[in-house]
């Protein structure tokens, strides 16, 4: 759920599965605005008011006092929050995760490193997994994680009072991690109270309740750390971040604000060891509110599409295209017949404002873009060659896939052998008859290999001019000013241009 480099190590979704044997279980953005209401409902009350700052004695204003308990806010809260246990079939060719743990949990540090069990055989077995939920509607609508409910062959959902139900799923959306289940209950079923993320502050105090490892109703507290974290796990982030403890088991559970209305669904942890530090993510509510009316009524999120791979410009890209860092979003791919394309935006442009809103951070582009009506036109000022231009765009629907985000992209430089593409090779890589030159080998421990440059990229341009051979690529370094880092575009094994500049030592 975040960069390939990050996500492997240190952060865990909070759901994790276990086989029945094993001890305890662990664990559009279109427009449009609210959950809509079914009949019989009762519209929440508005957020009251946050507390008022009292004035201290040298007239500096001070925040309320912490609540002496959160006991009757959890005791109004908890009914609606569920846990959800998940049945689902997994293949294994052989010894892998014990008991569907991350490896990590074993390690030396690990939670239950002092456990060794047998790995699972091979072929397909049963796997169990829990995680939590609560309820938005009082016709059985339920939300959660994503990852709770991914691959699940059954899903049993145990309300606090002890009783359960089977549930099915609505609908899911995968970039964002949010998913929609439905019960069907004959006697009354508690609503949660939904809020308003937007209107949380950093510092306020928040109440996180689920079913960490199974256990079932557990409410921990702490306040909002920061808002607005793109940490990478996806194209469309704006993450909580909360120290309120949150574990394997609290996916999808509700992230409560100091009136018990729900302000977050509980996501991830970011952890060494799969238990909790103190740094937790949770979707924001209003994020749900806008996803919640597409899955129910399609199964599946909308969203606007621009056509456009990006990438952050780093301070050697800055230099490069003669920009300020920080700012805007560069433009590494524009695929054909796009709305990108048709409105002329090209590789290499780097994107300042987006229908009049500044793009200050790399990760708020896509969210801008797939908030936008589809069939809208919208104007979007571009930086080209030093000059200011504004492009009509008009928005598309987007297509799986279509808009790749390099948030990370390689820091190439030199120590590289070079050689023209084979016409095979230019089949196989869309290069046309004289196009490109073909990256053959990176020299051991040079910085290009400590970069992560690799035998098969396609040097594509050098300093925004194309490249059709080595001697052309040679010409054109030795032209580029001293001190000042060489722009190139790649074309990697997958396909996907990008940009990167090279600073020789």
């Amino acid at each position: 759920m975040t960069t390939q480099s990050l996500t492997k190590k240190v952060f865990t979704t909070t759901c994790a599965a276990v086989l029945a044997a094993g001890g305890f279980a662990l664990g559009r953005m279109t427009h449009g605005g609210s959950i809509p209401a079914a009949a019989g409902d009762v519209a929440p009350p508005a957020s009251p008011a946050p507390p008022p700052l009292a004035a201290s004695g040298n007239g500096r204003a001070r925040a309320a006092p912490m609540p002496s308990s959160f006991a009757p806010l959890v005791a109004e809260a908890s009914p609606a929050v569920v846990h959800i246990k998940v049945t689902s079939v997994v293949k294994t060719a052989g010894p892998g995760l014990r008991f569907g743990f991350p490896p990590d949990w074993f390690g030396e540090n690990g939670p239950f490193g002092e456990f060794r069990f047998p790995a699972p055989p091979s072929g397909e077995f049963e796997q169990h997994g829990s995680g939590s939920g609560f309820i938005i509607r009082k016709d059985g609508m339920i939300l959660t994680n994503n990852h709770v409910v991914d691959g699940a062959k059954a899903i049993t959902v145990t309300l606090s009072d002890g009783r359960q139900f089977a549930a099915s799923v609505v609908g899911r959306d995968p970039k964002t991690d949010l998913a929609v289940l439905k019960i069907h209950a004959t006697g009354a079923l508690p609503v949660a109270t939904l809020g308003s993320s937007d209107a949380v502050r950093v510092g306020d105090w928040v109440i996180a309740i689920g079913n960490p490892f199974g256990l079932s109703n557990t409410v921990t507290a702490g306040i909002v750390s920061a808002k607005g974290r793109a940490i990478g796990a996806g194209p469309y982030e704006d993450f909580i971040q909360t120290d309120a403890p949150i574990n394997p088991g609290n996916s999808g559970g509700p992230l409560l604000d100091e009136q018990g209305e729900v302000i977050g669904i509980n996501t991830m942890i970011f952890s060494q060891s799969g238990g909790n530090i103190g740094i937790g993510f949770a979707i924001p509510i209003d994020l749900a509110k806008q996803l919640v009316p597409d899955l129910e009524e399609h199964g599946h999120v909308t969203r606007g599409g621009l056509g456009v791979a990006i990438q952050k410009i780093t301070p050697d890209l800055a230099a490069s295209l003669g920009v300020e860092p920080e700012r805007g979003v560069l433009v590494a791919q524009v695929a054909p017949e796009s709305p990108a394309a048709k409105s002329g935006l090209k590789s290499g442009d780097v994107i300042t404002t987006y229908d009049g809103k500044a793009i200050d951070e790399h990760a708020s582009l896509p969210m801008l873009v797939a908030e936008t009506t589809i069939g809208k036109t919208v104007p979007v000022e571009i930086l080209r060659d030093g000059k200011t231009t504004t492009l009509e765009v008009t928005i598309a629907r987007l297509t799986e896939d279509e808009a790749r985000d390099e948030t990370s992209p390689p820091k190439a430089k030199w120590g590289l052998a070079l050689r023209e593409p084979t016409p095979a090779e230019r089949q196989s890589r869309n290069l046309d008859a004289s196009q490109g030159v073909l990256v053959e080998g990176v020299a051991p421990e040079s910085p290009a290999a400590e970069a992560g440059v690799h035998a098969g990229d396609v040097i594509l341009e050098v300093n925004r001019k194309p490249v059709r051979s080595v001697e052309a690529l040679q010409k054109a370094v030795a032209a580029t000013p001293a001190g000042k880092p060489l722009l190139l575009l790649l074309r990697p094994a997958d396909g996907s241009d990008r940009f990167t500049a090279l600073a020789a030592r």
